[in-house]
């Protein structure tokens, strides 16, 4: 089996830039475009767009590019992206070569505001040495302790951009700060409860790194062995997985909210256990929808842990 996803070609992604510039224009270095004198903020990924928010709060305006259970990592800019970005005060990134598309998309939207890498002062676990993975593993929020460090990177660039809202971002981040603490406990807590020797992960992809570090599990492996959700994989693989499935006494297989089931659902039943899906999927790439277990990142970091906890115990 191999799975593979297809990118745009590059004639047609320059397409979309020229028709988005053309109704857009440079980007202004003040905050008065909105409504109130609120910041206009572009932040890429769902995570780091609910950090903008929390940090922000009435202070600022957040278009969030990437929507919903999307998969990042072979996202391809729309028009409107470009034309928000190019009229956005500050433009926020996840970081660590996660948006690869950014750099083109910021430099043909003509943006001249502040470009926040959040990923700045975060220890990078490494790649495994492929040039799709030298920059290290991108999934950093999945240790709420690195969500701390993205925020705070928020927080001081609202600051410079805003001075005289600087109390209320420092505040926001404050406050912020105690719930990923409270997060961090809990997690801890939950995972303590799983015997030492059942704490085995298989997912969809390796997405889950930061997490397993941060709270001791065991990595067993995963149906994409990548960081990168358009990686390739082969028969050979899958087969060398389901083998470590069964000689280490893996309880359960979690699929995720942004990638079919169908692969993890074909080795579950080649290995003989329970594949965590639909509903119980882990939010791995992206938060998930409005209502949903995964709505906010601490909603996603407790739907997580709840579903791990309970199917490994299980």
């Amino acid at each position: 089996m191999r799975i593979r996803t297809v990118r745009l070609a590059a004639p047609a992604f320059a397409g979309l830039l020229v028709a988005a510039t053309a109704c857009g224009g440079s980007s202004s270095a003040s905050n008065t475009g909105t409504p109130g004198g609120r910041l206009k903020v572009v932040a890429t990924t769902t995570q780091v767009a609910d950090f903008a928010r929390n940090i922000g709060g009435d202070k600022v305006e957040v278009t969030q590019i990437l929507k919903p259970n999307v998969d990042p990592h072979d996202y391809e800019p729309s028009p409107a992206d470009v034309q928000a970005i190019a009229q956005a005060d500050v433009v926020i990134e996840s970081g660590v070569g996660l948006e690869k598309w950014l750099d083109q998309t910021i430099d043909s939207a003509g943006f001249h505001g502040t470009r926040v890498d959040s990923s700045k002062g975060v220890t990078i676990r490494k790649g495994n040495g492929t040039d799709e993975e030298a920059a290290g593993d991108p999934h950093i929020w999945h240790n709420p302790k690195n969500a701390e460090i993205m925020s705070g990177n928020i927080a001081s660039a609202f600051s410079v951009k805003d001075a005289k809202d600087k109390a209320t971002f420092d505040a926001n981040l404050k406050t912020y700060d105690g719930k990923l603490d409270q997060l961090d406990s809990w997690i801890a807590q939950q995972i303590d409860t799983v015997p030492a020797d059942q704490r085995k992960l298989v997912t969809n992809h390796d997405a889950f790194g930061y997490y397993v570090d941060r709270y001791h599990l065991t990595f067993v492996g995963s149906i994409i062995p990548s960081f990168d959700t358009s990686a390739e994989l082969s028969g050979k693989q899958l087969s060398t997985l389901v083998a470590k499935i069964k000689s280490t006494g893996v309880k359960a297989i979690f699929s995720e909210s942004s990638l079919p089931p169908k692969t993890a659902e074909a080795i579950g039943k080649q290995a003989g256990v329970k594949v965590e899906a639909g509903e119980d999927s882990l939010y791995g790439d992206t938060l998930g929808p409005a209502g949903s277990a995964g709505a906010t990142y601490l909603d996603m970091e407790r739907h997580n842990t709840t579903t791990i906890v309970n199917a490994l115990k299980g």
